[in-house]
């Protein structure tokens, strides 16, 4: 018998960092080895409080709960409030989740957006805002401007402040406006929040904010993740916070596909969520890595525009991504093209700061 189908694949963009490949070879080929920035992926140690919540938690025969631990959603609750202001956040509104690229890859499907649909993220973005409009079979869409739609608004417009990959963080004033935009029209604004607590420049604002929101989560959702704040990327586990009834809707699909975090991970969360010092001093690292690497970079010719937050440097030589990663790969230094997040990004690289002190210190020799 030959099965037919017609492979999901088919309808998403190609993985961008497989274009990487010879890039890569070229930088692990210096004599000192590769300095692999080009990803933000965590390498610094998972926080003592962490570790032990998961040994305590270790002996978990039974499932866990899709709609998680009360007191994990009472400790994302007081977190929110007591760092970021915003106050109130009810636990039927909190939804704990595998990673939050799982849940931006799914959002639109498990909302019932679909074909005819559009769904709209910003010109430099998260590639996964387009890989989940078309895994639903939506129409993707990427604009900064509000008046670019013309007659048909978005089923989901997202959001990214502090941004991946710029580093750019929204003035609250904007922010304010794209929340009244949305709710006049019925759209759904998805704010990423992931880079949150990783701000250099000035401040950064939560669209749940009562400033912003007006003290309402209605038409709101907000995505957080504790893989960059405390190092747990490997644990998978973030939340999805906001409008009550967008969260009793993804809790329901979710059952029905048995999407839980597993009940360790969610004491882990209790855990680190209850915690700030590990995330200052985790703060604090980056920021000495950022300021010695910026000012090797625009020592070497490099301009840095925004990176006001965020893990990354946003840089441009003022030619082509390609060139730049080119030369930066003869060098041993690997870094990510700027048009993997979109055309808006054909003459940068983003630049991670995410590697140990010893490979930044290599970096910037390198640079020198």
């Amino acid at each position: 018998m030959t099965l037919s189908f017609t492979p999901v694949s088919g309808r998403l963009p190609d993985f961008p960092w497989d274009k990487l490949t010879s890039y890569a070879a070229m930088a692990r080929a210096h004599a000192d080895g590769i300095v692999d920035l080009s990803i933000g992926t965590p390498v610094d140690p998972t926080p003592q409080v962490a570790v032990d919540a998961l040994v305590a938690a270790a002996n978990w025969p039974g499932y866990p709960t899709t709609i998680g631990l009360p007191a994990t959603r009472q400790a994302i609750s007081d977190w929110f409030a007591r760092v970021h202001g915003v106050v109130g956040l009810g636990l039927d509104q909190i939804l704990p989740v595998v990673g939050t690229k799982e849940l931006i890859a799914q959002l639109a499907l498990h909302l019932g957006v679909g074909e005819g649909d559009l769904v709209a993220f910003p010109e430099a973005a998260y590639p996964t805002y387009e890989v989940g409009a078309a895994l639903a079979g939506a129409t993707p869409m990427a604009s900064d401007s509000l008046t670019a739609f013309g007659p048909q608004t978005p089923k989901i417009l997202w959001l990214n402040s502090p941004s991946n990959p710029t580093g750019r963080v929204l003035p609250p004033e904007h922010l304010k406006k794209v929340v009244d935009w949305c709710r006049e029209r019925g759209v759904l604004l998805v704010s990423d929040e992931c880079y949150l607590d990783c701000v250099w420049e000035g401040e950064a604002v939560s669209v749940l904010h009562p400033s912003i929101s007006g003290g309402s989560a209605d038409g709101i959702l907000v995505v957080h993740s504790l893989s960059k704040r405390s190092n747990l990327a490997g644990y998978r586990a973030g939340f999805v916070a906001g409008d009550t009834a967008v969260i009793k809707e993804l809790l329901a699909v979710r059952k029905n596909l048995g999407l839980i975090v597993p009940g360790p991970v969610q004491e882990v969360m209790t855990a680190v969520y209850a915690d700030d010092a590990h995330a200052e001093e985790q703060r604090e690292r980056y920021a000495a890595r950022r300021t010695r690497l910026k000012a090797a970079l625009e020592a070497a010719g490099f301009t840095v525009d925004h990176s006001q937050a965020a893990l990354y440097l946003w840089s441009t030589r003022g030619e082509g991504c390609w060139e730049t990663v080119d030369w930066l790969a003869e060098r041993g230094i690997l870094v990510a093209p700027g048009d993997f997040y979109g055309p808006a990004g054909k003459e940068h690289v983003r630049i991670a700061i995410t590697a140990t002190d010893e490979r930044i210190d290599a970096a910037i020799a390198r640079l020198a």
